[in-house]
């Protein structure tokens, strides 16, 4: 039996409305993308999820610093990632980019800041 899946996809402002459909856990047929970008996108989708983590981190001085990963981490290491962040302490000045945490979550995936902070 078919499993059928849709995935919007988001590499494009088009938003193709994707099928998928998996049959003993592959995927058999990909249908609805307008690029192949699209394909590939709700392909990954479907297999692992990745998303790119914003969130915040606190200064030592109190203050919230905002951050991101450096890359996109498997969806279902999100929370884990929050959690493990949730214990950092950042010590200033913090310029734009640079590296505030490595390989969150056992990722290999740097977190940055997006913020700069004297």
């Amino acid at each position: 039996m078919n499993e059928e899946k849709s995935v919007t996809c988001i590499v494009c402002p088009r938003g193709c409305r994707i099928k998928v459909s998996i049959k003993g856990g592959e995927i058999i047929r990909i249908s609805g993308n307008l690029c192949k970008r699209g394909a590939d996108y709700a392909r990954s989708e479907v297999t692992q999820p990745m998303r790119v983590l914003t969130t915040t981190v606190r200064l030592e001085d109190g203050h919230l610093l905002p951050v991101k990963t450096a890359r996109p981490i498997p969806k279902e290491l999100l929370f884990e990632a929050v959690r493990e962040l949730s214990g950092v302490r950042v010590k200033g000045p913090i310029e734009i980019g640079q590296v505030v945490y490595s390989n969150v979550a056992g990722t290999g995936v740097d977190v940055v800041a997006t913020r700069s902070w004297n």
